[in-house]
């Protein structure tokens, strides 16, 4: 979510917190270099090592999605290639008196088969969301059914967190304490709100008793729900994970916050081509809304269950700019050194990464900010296509990163990059292949996926295709 709008547009109520960081001109502690095997100027330099050992390696078998393009992982992958944008009219509330009228709406979600229809009336949709994901996913993995049984649930856990956990209902539990009395409030106000809500109503329902958390770092959460769960798995703590992130803020009080903070696009009379990240008329993201997660499992666990690989995970990183609560790094430091880490986490070079998912929410400051530090890091750009999911799904906040991750591996198994739609007027510095407005076949060697939250929070994955 990161970056607001530039000072001399639509100026940020939020300014007068910026701190000017005390080491912001200063190098990294720990500065990351990679060599190549073809680099070698003698015997000693070797290239990045990628872990080995299937206890530690981490692979992805199943993946599952509540999303504007419906909760089918397929159809909305074809969505995306056909650069379809899921943008229009809020209509779940009157938003006729708010500067901005549209968002990536979810309409005519169900929740059939998934969760009982007393609880489905009752819960926020943030976790109904988290719930319908989750078991996907499994059905995804080959984990439905008897086959679940199968699996030692003390070695299985769940870690999906949300930025803003069950906003409706604390929303309502808000009007009805100033409307009615604190009597009115309902008893689920706390456990419903509270943003470890959603793990923990997943795990009762399947019975998975490992580890069971939530992380909320804004729209950096799932990147860090998937970082934290592979080291787990990686630690020994766990053989399988379920992770990502849920968003459900397309609501009166969570539009008019972003309203608030000037965060939004208002390009109410064209409301599909709003989001629009690196064109030079962006006026600031559009909101999404949905779930992402990941089965994540050890190499180990899954070969023995026979289980469908459908891509790896190679590591990731997390950091923060420690610089200002919406606003990047003017020098980038913090999302390049998160970069850097990710590569080295994954025993990756620079070079063998040939796709980016980027952040890429279409604010004016954030867009070109994240550019410049991939520069940082990658001297040659000719070889890496970058996209922006958030171009057809709007900014879906704590479930951004599941979303795009989910776009990731089906790029990896496809061979298809989606488009960056809406690319009419392209920033000149931006010097990468965004994909515009028409998908392209594309062989992934290693992806990376970035995002990035209010608070300086950044965090970057790497993903590739499972190679035995």
């Amino acid at each position: 979510m990161q970056a607001l709008q530039s000072p001399s547009i639509r100026a940020s109520p939020l300014s007068p917190f910026h701190k000017k960081s005390h080491n912001a001109t200063k190098p990294p502690t720990k500065k990351i270099s990679f060599i190549t095997a073809s680099s070698t100027n003698s015997s000693t330099v070797t290239a990045p090592k990628r872990e080995k050992d299937p206890k530690k390696r981490v692979v992805i078998t199943g993946m599952g999605l509540v999303s504007v393009f419906g909760n089918d992982v397929d159809a909305y992958y074809d969505k995306l290639l056909a650069g379809e944008s899921g943008i229009g009219p809020i209509d779940r509330f009157d938003a006729s008196k708010f500067p901005t009228r549209f968002a990536g709406q979810i309409r005519g979600f169900g929740a059939e088969g998934y969760i009982d229809g007393k609880n489905d009336r009752r819960l926020d949709d943030c976790l109904r969301y988290c719930i319908v994901a989750g078991k996907k996913s499994l059905e995804h993995a080959d984990l439905g059914g008897d086959n679940l049984s199968k699996v030692d649930k003390e070695r299985a856990g769940v870690l999906v967190g949300t930025g803003m956990g069950g906003l409706t209902v604390f929303s309502d539990g808000v009007q009805a304490l100033i409307e009615k009395g604190h009597r009115k409030i309902t008893p689920f106000f706390i456990p419903y709100a509270i943003t470890n809500m959603g793990s923990a109503l997943l795990a009762m329902e399947i019975g998975f008793m490992g580890p069971n958390y939530s992380i909320s770092t804004a729209c950096a959460t799932s990147n860090y729900c998937f970082y934290a769960a592979a080291n787990h798995i990686r630690r020994g703590e766990a053989d399988l994970m379920i992770a990502g992130g849920t968003e459900a803020a397309i609501i009166p009080i969570g539009l008019g916050g972003f309203v608030a903070c000037r965060a939004l696009s208002q390009r109410n009379d064209d409301p599909q081509t709003a989001s629009r990240p690196w064109d030079r008329d962006r006026d600031g993201f559009v909101m999404g809304e949905g779930a992402g997660v990941l089965v994540m499992e050890s190499l180990e666990h899954a070969m023995k269950r026979g289980a469908p690989i459908i891509a790896e995970y190679l590591g990731g990183a997390v950091n923060c700019d420690a610089y200002h609560m919406t606003d990047p790094r003017a020098d980038g430091l913090g999302v390049s050194s998160c970069i850097e880490r990710s590569l080295e986490d994954a025993g990756v070079s620079p070079e063998e990464v040939n796709y980016i998912n980027a952040h890429a929410t279409s604010t004016l400051a954030g867009d070109l900010a994240e550019i410049n530090a991939i520069k940082k890091v990658f001297k040659d750009t000719s070889e890496i296509k970058i996209n922006a999911t958030k171009s057809m799904i709007g900014h879906c906040l704590g479930a951004a990163g599941g979303l795009e991750a989910i776009a990731c591996a089906k790029a990896i198994t496809t061979g298809w990059l989606h488009p960056t739609i809406n690319q009419f007027n392209p920033e000149p510095s931006v010097e990468f292949d965004t994909v515009a407005n028409k998908k392209q076949q594309h062989e992934v060697n290693v992806a990376i996926s970035n995002s990035f939250g209010f608070g300086g929070h950044n965090s970057v994955v790497a993903f590739s295709a499972f190679k035995p």
